[in-house]
This record gives C-alpha cells, sequence and structure tokens, in this order.
C-alpha cells in the first residue's frame, strides 16, 4: 500500500494529496468526488501524512498503514463509519488488535473507516510502497545499500593550455592633479 503524499488536514473533512508547494503554502487536491484544489497555508495549517500515523497500542503503536490492510482483508464485515459505537469497537478488536481502548475514541475509528471508504478504490492503495516490493521480494531494506557510482574523471582537452599563474595588471596611474594652496 502506498500512501505516500496523501494527507489529512486539521479542520476538514475527507483526504487529500499533496500536489505540490507554493509561496503561500501547500497546494492539495481533494480525493473526494469533488476534485478540489485548495492552498493550506504553511503557519495555521496542520497536516498529518497517512504514512505516519500511528494509533495507540497497549504495547506498542499500530501503524495506520497496518490497519487499513486488515480492514481491507475484511471486506465483507465492514461496518458503516456511522455504525453505532459497540458495533466499531468489535470491529477494531478484529482488525487494529492491540489498540488502546481508552485512547482510541469511537470518533477515531470513524475517521478511519471513511479514510478507508475514500482509499479503496484508488489505485495507489494496490500498489506498494517504496521499500516493500524489495521486502516482498526477500531482500530486507537494512541490507540495501544505496552505491552510487563516481564520476568518471573530466579528460582535458590535447590543445589547453597549461595553468599558468594569474598575475595582476599593473595599476593604472590616477591622474592627480595637486592644487598647492596660496
Amino acid at each position: 500500500m502506498n500512501l505516500r503524499g496523501i494527507v489529512a488536514v486539521s479542520g476538514r473533512p475527507g483526504l487529500f494529496k499533496l500536489v505540490g508547494q507554493n509561496k503561500a503554502g501547500y497546494v492539495l487536491e481533494s480525493l473526494d468526488a469533488q476534485k478540489l484544489k485548495i492552498v493550506a497555508s504553511v503557519s495555521t495549517t496542520k497536516l498529518a501524512s497517512l504514512e505516519d500515523i500511528t494509533i495507540y497500542g497497549e504495547d506498542e503503536e499500530l501503524k495506520l498503514i497496518n490497519v487499513l490492510a486488515n480492514i481491507d482483508q475484511a471486506k465483507a464485515n465492514i461496518p458503516d463509519s456511522k455504525a453505532d459505537g459497540g458495533t466499531l469497537k468489535k470491529f477494531f478488536l478484529e482488525v487494529a488488535a492491540g489498540h488502546d481502548q481508552e485512547k482510541v475514541y469511537t470518533s477515531d475509528m470513524k475517521k478511519i473507516l471513511n479514510w478507508y471508504q475514500i482509499l479503496k478504490d484508488l489505485p495507489l492503495f494496490t500498489e506498494a510502497a517504496p521499500g516493500e516490493q524489495e521486502e516482498q521480494a526477500g531482500v530486507k531494506v537494512e541490507d540495501k545499500v544505496d552505491v552510487k557510482p563516481k564520476a568518471a574523471p573530466k579528460a582535458k582537452p590535447s590543445n589547453a593550455k597549461a595553468p599558468t599563474a594569474k598575475t595582476s595588471a599593473p595599476a593604472k596611474k590616477a591622474n592627480m592633479t595637486s592644487k598647492k594652496g596660496v
């Protein structure tokens, strides 16, 4: 699942794709059916990347990406985001096993289900994130070494002159006229 560039904006419902940035703020495109473009001010708007969002856990925090993948696997049993709190809590015990039941509210569960409904039909939801492809192929991300080829030394043209030391040009004499005081 590749959620790179997908953000949640504080104070706005739905999800947005980060298109770019200009001096006024971030340029965002709504993932809803509206395809609305907005500019979110850098100083007043908080953006949260879905890749970085975690859910409170009893032992350790749970990544939202993993919870969304679990929701996708339970396609037949997904409740509506407007379902009652008991149904949502029961469902989240299955898809987010080990979440902290005191800190994760039903409003959070509803928001995650709404996000899933927006993301489920997008192609980026089914494509692998960078780094996942290597893990699926049996290569650990830690083992992957980024080796950049060294640049070949630049060859000097055959007609090039040997460098010479710079000499300063003789200073021009200033045309000074002296006035004799009388």
